[in-house]
Protein backbone atom coordinates (compact mmCIF):
# COMPACT_ATOMS: atom_id res chain seq x y z
CA UNK A 1 0.00 0.00 0.00
CA UNK A 2 1.30 3.44 0.92
CA UNK A 3 1.29 5.51 -2.25
CA UNK A 4 0.02 2.69 -4.46
CA UNK A 5 -3.22 0.68 -4.52
CA UNK A 6 -3.19 -2.79 -3.00
CA UNK A 7 -3.55 -5.75 -5.30
CA UNK A 8 -6.00 -8.53 -4.36
CA UNK A 9 -4.59 -11.87 -3.28
CA UNK A 10 -6.42 -15.02 -4.27
CA UNK A 11 -8.05 -16.87 -1.39
CA UNK A 12 -8.00 -13.83 0.93
CA UNK A 13 -11.24 -12.74 2.62
CA UNK A 14 -12.30 -9.67 4.57
CA UNK A 15 -11.49 -9.95 8.30
CA UNK A 16 -11.78 -6.26 9.24
CA UNK A 17 -14.27 -3.63 8.11
CA UNK A 18 -12.98 -0.11 8.67
CA UNK A 19 -16.06 1.95 9.50
CA UNK A 20 -14.45 5.32 10.18
CA UNK A 21 -15.42 8.33 8.09
CA UNK A 22 -12.87 9.99 5.78
CA UNK A 23 -10.28 12.14 7.58
CA UNK A 24 -10.36 10.06 10.77
CA UNK A 25 -7.06 8.27 10.17
CA UNK A 26 -8.35 5.73 7.66
CA UNK A 27 -5.12 5.73 5.65
CA UNK A 28 -3.06 4.99 8.76
CA UNK A 29 -5.49 2.23 9.73
CA UNK A 30 -5.22 0.68 6.27
CA UNK A 31 -1.43 0.61 6.46
CA UNK A 32 -1.50 -0.78 10.00
CA UNK A 33 -3.95 -3.53 9.05
CA UNK A 34 -1.80 -4.52 6.07
CA UNK A 35 1.08 -5.06 8.51
CA UNK A 36 -0.88 -6.83 11.25
CA UNK A 37 -2.96 -9.07 8.98
CA UNK A 38 -0.26 -9.56 6.34
CA UNK A 39 -2.61 -8.97 3.44
CA UNK A 40 -3.93 -6.40 0.96
CA UNK A 41 -6.32 -3.75 2.24
CA UNK A 42 -9.00 -2.10 0.12
CA UNK A 43 -8.60 1.55 1.10
CA UNK A 44 -11.58 3.25 -0.54
CA UNK A 45 -9.92 6.54 -1.43
CA UNK A 46 -6.71 4.99 -2.76
CA UNK A 47 -8.45 2.24 -4.74
CA UNK A 48 -10.92 4.63 -6.39
CA UNK A 49 -8.19 7.05 -7.43
CA UNK A 50 -5.55 4.52 -8.45
CA UNK A 51 -7.15 1.06 -8.52
CA UNK A 52 -9.21 -0.87 -11.05
CA UNK A 53 -11.17 1.43 -13.42
CA UNK A 54 -14.24 -0.80 -13.15
CA UNK A 55 -14.59 -0.23 -9.40
CA UNK A 56 -15.84 3.32 -9.86
CA UNK A 57 -18.64 2.35 -12.25
CA UNK A 58 -19.52 -0.72 -10.15
CA UNK A 59 -19.86 1.47 -7.05
CA UNK A 60 -22.00 3.99 -8.92
CA UNK A 61 -24.36 1.13 -9.74
CA UNK A 62 -24.37 0.02 -6.09
CA UNK A 63 -25.00 3.53 -4.76
CA UNK A 64 -27.83 4.17 -7.19
CA UNK A 65 -29.62 1.21 -5.64
CA UNK A 66 -29.62 2.91 -2.22
CA UNK A 67 -31.72 3.36 -0.22
CA UNK A 68 -32.51 -0.29 -0.96
CA UNK A 69 -36.07 -0.70 -2.20
CA UNK A 70 -36.23 -4.36 -3.28
CA UNK A 71 -34.70 -7.76 -2.61
CA UNK A 72 -33.34 -7.73 -6.16
CA UNK A 73 -31.47 -4.48 -5.48
CA UNK A 74 -30.04 -5.89 -2.27
CA UNK A 75 -28.90 -9.07 -3.99
CA UNK A 76 -27.21 -6.99 -6.70
CA UNK A 77 -25.46 -4.81 -4.12
CA UNK A 78 -24.15 -7.84 -2.21
CA UNK A 79 -22.91 -9.49 -5.40
CA UNK A 80 -21.07 -6.36 -6.55
CA UNK A 81 -19.53 -5.62 -3.15
CA UNK A 82 -18.33 -9.21 -2.92
CA UNK A 83 -16.73 -8.90 -6.35
CA UNK A 84 -14.99 -5.64 -5.43
CA UNK A 85 -13.71 -6.94 -2.07
CA UNK A 86 -12.61 -10.34 -3.33
CA UNK A 87 -8.96 -10.97 -2.48
CA UNK A 88 -8.68 -8.31 0.25
CA UNK A 89 -8.20 -8.89 3.95
CA UNK A 90 -9.71 -5.60 5.12
CA UNK A 91 -11.46 -2.50 3.85
CA UNK A 92 -11.24 1.10 5.09
CA UNK A 93 -12.73 4.51 4.28
CA UNK A 94 -15.76 5.36 2.15
CA UNK A 95 -17.70 3.65 0.62
CA UNK A 96 -17.09 0.54 2.75
CA UNK A 97 -17.79 2.54 5.90
CA UNK A 98 -21.30 3.21 4.63
CA UNK A 99 -22.00 -0.44 3.73
CA UNK A 100 -21.18 -2.07 7.07
CA UNK A 101 -24.45 -4.11 7.32
CA UNK A 102 -24.02 -5.48 3.81
CA UNK A 103 -20.35 -6.30 4.38
CA UNK A 104 -21.21 -8.05 7.64
CA UNK A 105 -23.78 -10.11 5.74
CA UNK A 106 -21.01 -11.16 3.36
CA UNK A 107 -18.35 -11.57 6.07
CA UNK A 108 -20.25 -12.27 9.33
CA UNK A 109 -17.13 -12.92 11.42
CA UNK A 110 -15.38 -9.66 10.48
CA UNK A 111 -14.37 -7.16 13.15
CA UNK A 112 -15.69 -3.61 12.62
CA UNK A 113 -13.23 -0.88 13.59
CA UNK A 114 -14.35 2.74 13.50
CA UNK A 115 -11.54 5.28 13.58
CA UNK A 116 -12.37 8.39 15.61
CA UNK A 117 -10.89 11.82 16.22
CA UNK A 118 -11.95 15.08 17.86
CA UNK A 119 -15.42 15.69 16.34
CA UNK A 120 -14.97 19.47 15.99
CA UNK A 121 -11.61 19.08 14.25
CA UNK A 122 -13.12 16.49 11.93
CA UNK A 123 -16.07 18.74 11.07
CA UNK A 124 -13.70 21.60 10.22
CA UNK A 125 -11.68 19.31 7.93
CA UNK A 126 -14.75 18.00 6.13
CA UNK A 127 -16.17 21.51 5.60
CA UNK A 128 -13.04 22.33 3.61
CA UNK A 129 -13.60 19.29 1.38
CA UNK A 130 -17.25 20.19 0.81
CA UNK A 131 -16.39 23.77 -0.16
CA UNK A 132 -13.65 22.63 -2.53
CA UNK A 133 -15.86 19.99 -4.17
CA UNK A 134 -18.58 22.55 -4.90
CA UNK A 135 -16.20 25.00 -6.60
CA UNK A 136 -14.08 22.46 -8.50
CA UNK A 137 -16.59 19.80 -9.54
CA UNK A 138 -16.96 20.83 -13.20
CA UNK A 139 -13.25 21.50 -13.72
CA UNK A 140 -12.29 18.17 -12.13
CA UNK A 141 -14.76 16.24 -14.30
CA UNK A 142 -13.23 17.88 -17.38
CA UNK A 143 -9.65 17.08 -16.35
CA UNK A 144 -10.50 13.43 -15.58
CA UNK A 145 -12.43 12.87 -18.81
CA UNK A 146 -9.56 11.08 -20.66
CA UNK A 147 -8.88 8.66 -17.78
CA UNK A 148 -10.65 5.27 -17.71
CA UNK A 149 -12.71 4.82 -14.57
CA UNK A 150 -11.85 8.20 -13.09
CA UNK A 151 -13.86 10.01 -15.73
CA UNK A 152 -16.83 8.74 -13.72
CA UNK A 153 -15.55 10.09 -10.37
CA UNK A 154 -17.87 13.10 -10.18
CA UNK A 155 -20.79 10.77 -11.02
CA UNK A 156 -19.61 8.55 -8.16
CA UNK A 157 -19.60 11.42 -5.65
CA UNK A 158 -23.07 12.46 -6.83
CA UNK A 159 -24.38 8.89 -6.48
CA UNK A 160 -22.83 8.66 -3.00
CA UNK A 161 -24.41 11.93 -1.88
CA UNK A 162 -27.82 11.05 -3.30
CA UNK A 163 -27.63 7.42 -2.16
CA UNK A 164 -26.20 5.83 0.97
CA UNK A 165 -24.48 8.99 2.32
CA UNK A 166 -27.74 10.93 2.16
CA UNK A 167 -29.63 7.97 3.59
CA UNK A 168 -27.37 7.78 6.66
CA UNK A 169 -26.51 11.38 7.40
CA UNK A 170 -29.26 13.63 6.02
CA UNK A 171 -32.68 13.89 7.63
CA UNK A 172 -35.95 15.03 6.01
CA UNK A 173 -36.20 18.79 5.95
CA UNK A 174 -32.43 19.38 6.17
CA UNK A 175 -32.06 20.04 2.44
CA UNK A 176 -29.61 18.47 -0.01
CA UNK A 177 -26.54 19.44 2.01
CA UNK A 178 -28.02 18.08 5.24
CA UNK A 179 -27.10 19.08 8.76
CA UNK A 180 -23.65 20.19 9.86
CA UNK A 181 -20.74 17.76 9.38
CA UNK A 182 -20.65 17.37 13.14
CA UNK A 183 -24.08 15.72 12.91
CA UNK A 184 -22.77 13.35 10.20
CA UNK A 185 -20.00 12.25 12.55
CA UNK A 186 -22.39 11.68 15.45
CA UNK A 187 -24.89 9.82 13.26
CA UNK A 188 -22.19 7.44 12.04
CA UNK A 189 -21.38 6.46 15.63
CA UNK A 190 -25.04 5.93 16.57
CA UNK A 191 -25.72 3.96 13.37
CA UNK A 192 -22.80 1.61 13.95
CA UNK A 193 -23.93 0.89 17.49
CA UNK A 194 -27.33 -0.06 16.09
CA UNK A 195 -26.20 -2.29 13.21
CA UNK A 196 -23.05 -4.00 14.54
CA UNK A 197 -23.03 -6.60 17.35
CA UNK A 198 -21.29 -5.10 20.38
CA UNK A 199 -18.66 -7.84 20.50
CA UNK A 200 -17.59 -7.05 16.92
CA UNK A 201 -17.43 -3.25 17.19
CA UNK A 202 -14.42 -1.22 18.31
CA UNK A 203 -13.82 2.53 18.27
CA UNK A 204 -10.18 3.41 17.78
CA UNK A 205 -8.06 6.58 17.77
CA UNK A 206 -4.89 6.12 15.70
CA UNK A 207 -3.02 8.35 18.14
CA UNK A 208 -3.15 5.42 20.57
CA UNK A 209 -0.84 3.40 18.31
CA UNK A 210 -0.49 -0.37 18.11
CA UNK A 211 -1.69 -1.70 21.46
CA UNK A 212 -5.48 -1.12 21.38
CA UNK A 213 -5.63 -2.14 17.72
CA UNK A 214 -3.67 -5.33 18.34
CA UNK A 215 -5.82 -6.11 21.36
CA UNK A 216 -9.00 -5.71 19.27
CA UNK A 217 -7.62 -8.07 16.62
CA UNK A 218 -6.01 -10.45 19.14
CA UNK A 219 -2.61 -10.22 17.45
CA UNK A 220 0.83 -9.41 18.94
CA UNK A 221 2.23 -5.89 18.81
CA UNK A 222 4.86 -5.71 16.04
CA UNK A 223 8.35 -5.54 17.48
CA UNK A 224 10.46 -2.66 16.21
CA UNK A 225 7.81 -1.46 13.75
CA UNK A 226 6.72 2.17 13.99
CA UNK A 227 2.99 2.77 13.74
CA UNK A 228 2.23 4.24 10.28
CA UNK A 229 0.68 7.60 11.18
CA UNK A 230 -0.14 9.40 7.93
CA UNK A 231 -1.94 12.70 7.52
CA UNK A 232 -5.18 11.81 5.70
CA UNK A 233 -5.61 15.32 4.31
CA UNK A 234 -2.02 15.49 3.05
CA UNK A 235 -2.21 12.00 1.54
CA UNK A 236 -5.51 12.79 -0.18
CA UNK A 237 -4.05 16.01 -1.62
CA UNK A 238 -1.00 14.15 -2.92
CA UNK A 239 -3.17 11.46 -4.52
CA UNK A 240 -5.41 14.09 -6.11
CA UNK A 241 -2.43 16.00 -7.52
CA UNK A 242 -1.05 12.82 -9.08
CA UNK A 243 -4.37 12.02 -10.71
CA UNK A 244 -4.86 15.57 -11.97
CA UNK A 245 -1.35 15.46 -13.42
CA UNK A 246 -2.27 12.24 -15.25
CA UNK A 247 -5.40 13.89 -16.60
CA UNK A 248 -3.53 16.97 -17.81
CA UNK A 249 -0.85 14.83 -19.46
CA UNK A 250 -3.56 12.81 -21.20
CA UNK A 251 -5.17 16.03 -22.47
CA UNK A 252 -1.75 17.26 -23.65
CA UNK A 253 -1.27 14.04 -25.62
CA UNK A 254 -4.75 14.29 -27.13
CA UNK A 255 -4.36 17.94 -28.10
CA UNK A 256 -0.86 17.29 -29.42
CA UNK A 257 -2.16 14.49 -31.62
CA UNK A 258 -4.98 16.72 -32.87
CA UNK A 259 -2.43 19.42 -33.71
CA UNK A 260 -0.28 16.95 -35.66
CA UNK A 261 -3.32 15.69 -37.59
CA UNK A 262 -4.32 19.27 -38.37
CA UNK A 263 -0.81 20.09 -39.63
CA UNK A 264 -0.73 16.91 -41.73
CA UNK A 265 -4.10 17.66 -43.33
CA UNK A 266 -3.06 21.26 -44.02
CA UNK A 267 0.09 20.12 -45.79
CA UNK A 268 -1.79 17.38 -47.62
CA UNK A 269 -4.46 19.61 -49.10
CA UNK A 270 -2.60 22.92 -49.59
Amino acid sequence: MGQEPSLPRQGTQIKVIGAGLPRTGTTSLALALAILLDGPVYDGGMQLWHGKPGDCTDLIDVLRKTPIKSSADKASILKTLNKIMEGYIATTDTPGAQFVPELLELYPDAMVICTVRDPDEWAHSIRQIVRASVTRSFLLSLILLPLPGLRHFTSYTSALRNGRWGELYIRPGEGTSGASPLAWYERQIVWLKNVVPTKQLRFYDIRDGWEPLCKALDVPVPVGVEFPKLNDAKSADEFAKRVIRRGLLAWAAILGMCALVAIYLTLLFR
